[in-house]
C-alpha cells in the first residue's frame, strides 16, 4: 500500500469517525473530508484537477433532489397527513387494529418521505392519539420507527442509499420492485407480528375514538389532489422508464418541475424545507468514495472479498448483506451505500443482482438497532423525552437488536431461495 492510498484512507476513516460520532454536522464532515481528500489526491498525483471536477455523478444528485422536491410539494399538501389520519380512523379505538394501522401508515410513509419526514409526520399522530385514548405511546413510537426503518426497501426513491445503488448498479424502479418487494412485504408482516408479541401487554384497553373528519387536515384541497396526482405521476414514470427510454433522474427533475408549476407553491419554500444537510453529505462522501477509488484500494477490496469467498456467489451474497447492515447500525447507510457500490462494482461478475439485492437489504434493515443508528431513531427519543417520557438506550437496543437480526436472518433466507444461491 503506497503512502497516498494510507493518507487517503485515514481521511476516508476521519470522516466516517466524524460522521458516527455526530461530532460536527453529517455535511461538514464529508465536505471536510472532501476538501482533503482534493488536496492530497492532486499533491500526490493520484489524480489531476480536471477528473476531481468528475467524481460526483450529478445523475445520483439529480434524482434525490428531484425526489425530494416532489415529495415535499405533497407532504405541503397535506397529502401523507390525510393517509396517516385516515388510516388511524379506519383503526377505530381497537389497540391491536391501532398498531397494524400505525405500523403500516409508518412504512407506507417512508416509501416516499425521507426518514425524519416520516417520523415528524408519525409522532404527532401517534401522540394525538396516545392522548385522545390514554394510551402508553412507547410500543407505538418503538414500533413506527422500526416500520420506518424498514418502509422503503423495494423502491428506487424509498431511501437515498437506495437511489445511490439503483444508479451505480443501473437498476431500473421495476427491477428493484421485482427483486425487492416480496420480501419487503414479507418483513412488514413479520415485523408487525414480532413487534406485537413484544408489546402486547402494553397497548391499552379498547376505548371508542372520537369521531373527526381526516380531510379538516386538508388545507387546500385543489392543490392536495394535484400534488398527489403527480407523485402518481412519477411513480407511474418510473414504472415505464425502459419502455420510454428515460433515466430516473430525467423523471424525478421533470415532475418537481411540474410539481412547481401546477400547484403554485412558492419555489423558495419548498427549497427551504429540503434535506440540504443529506444532499452535501451525498456530494462530499461522492467524492471521498471516487478519490480512494482512484488509488486502488477499493480494487484490492473487492478482489480480497472475492477470495476469501472462493468465487462463491453463496459467501459473497451473505458478506455483502451482513457486513452493510451490521456497519449501517453505527455509521449513515448512506456512506455505507457509497462505499459499497465500488467495491461491489469489481465483484459484479458474481451473481450481481442478488450481491446488489443484498447491499439494498443490508443498508436498509441496519439502521433502527441503537437509538443514534438514524436521524429517525434519535428523533423519536426526543418526541419520547418531549412527552416526559424518558427510554434508556438499553431499552431501545434491546428492541433494536431483536428487530435487526431477526430481518437480517430473514433476508438471508430470502435472498438464498429468491436468487437461489445453493445450487
Amino acid at each position: 500500500m503506497t503512502e497516498a492510498t494510507i493518507v487517503l484512507f485515514l481521511v476516508y476513516l476521519l470522516t466516517i469517525l466524524l460522521a458516527a460520532t455526530e461530532t460536527i454536522p453529517l455535511s461538514m464532515s464529508a465536505l471536510i473530508g472532501a476538501l482533503l481528500i482534493a488536496w492530497f489526491g492532486v499533491q500526490y498525483g493520484v489524480f489531476t484537477y480536471n477528473e476531481a471536477l468528475h467524481f460526483v455523478d450529478m445523475r445520483v444528485i439529480g434524482l434525490i433532489v428531484g425526489t425530494m422536491v416532489v415529495v415535499e410539494v405533497a407532504r405541503k399538501s397535506d397529502v401523507f397527513h390525510f393517509i396517516a389520519l385516515y388510516a388511524v380512523k379506519l383503526a377505530g379505538g381497537h389497540p391491536a387494529r391501532l398498531f397494524v394501522a400505525i405500523c403500516v401508515a409508518s412504512a407506507a410513509a417512508s416509501l416516499f418521505l425521507s426518514d425524519s419526514t416520516a417520523m415528524l409526520l408519525m409522532a404527532a399522530a401517534v401522540i394525538t392519539i396516545s392522548k385522545l385514548l390514554e394510551y402508553d405511546p412507547l410500543p407505538y413510537f418503538l414500533s413506527s420507527v422500526i416500520m420506518i426503518n424498514l418502509g422503503g426497501t423495494s423502491t428506487l426513491i424509498g431511501s437515498v442509499s437506495n437511489m445511490i445503488i439503483g444508479i451505480e448498479a443501473g437498476m431500473s424502479f421495476t427491477e428493484f420492485i421485482n427483486y425487492l418487494t416480496p420480501c419487503e412485504i414479507a418483513l412488514w408482516i413479520l415485523m408487525m407480528v414480532v413487534l406485537y408479541k413484544i408489546f402486547k401487554p402494553q397497548l391499552g384497553i379498547k376505548r371508542e375514538l372520537p369521531e373527526y373528519d381526516p380531510w379538516r387536515a386538508v388545507r387546500n384541497r385543489r392543490i392536495f389532489i394535484r400534488s398527489a396526482l403527480i407523485l402518481c405521476l412519477m411513480i407511474a414514470l418510473f414504472l415505464t422508464l425502459e419502455q420510454l427510454n428515460i433515466s430516473p433522474e430525467a423523471v424525478a427533475l421533470g415532475c418537481a418541475i411540474i410539481a412547481l408549476l401546477l400547484t403554485g407553491i412558492d419555489p423558495a419554500e419548498i427549497f427551504r424545507e429540503l434535506d440540504w444537510e443529506t444532499i452535501f453529505f451525498v456530494t462530499g462522501f461522492l467524492f471521498i468514495v471516487n478519490g480512494l477509488e482512484k488509488t486502488g484500494f477499493l480494487a484490492e477490496i473487492s478482489r480480497g472479498i472475492m477470495g476469501f469467498a472462493g468465487n462463491n456467489r453463496l459467501v459473497a451474497t451473505m458478506l455483502t448483506l451482513w457486513f452493510s447492515g451490521l456497519a449501517s447500525t453505527i455509521v449513515s447507510n448512506i456512506a455505507v451505500a457509497l462505499t459499497f457500490a465500488p467495491i461491489i462494482k469489481g465483484i459484479s461478475d458474481v451473481n450481481s443482482d442478488a450481491i446488489w439485492s443484498a447491499l439494498v437489504l443490508g443498508t436498509n434493515l441496519g439502521g433502527a438497532t441503537i437509538p443514534f443508528s438514524s436521524t429517525a431513531c434519535a428523533m423519536a427519543i426526543g418526541a419520547l423525552k418531549r412527552e416526559g417520557i424518558p427510554l434508556s438506550f438499553s431499552e431501545f437496543t434491546k428492541i433494536g437488536v431483536i428487530t435487526t437480526v431477526v430481518q437480517l436472518v430473514f433476508a438471508s433466507l430470502y435472498l438464498i431461495v429468491r436468487f437461489n444461491l445453493v445450487t
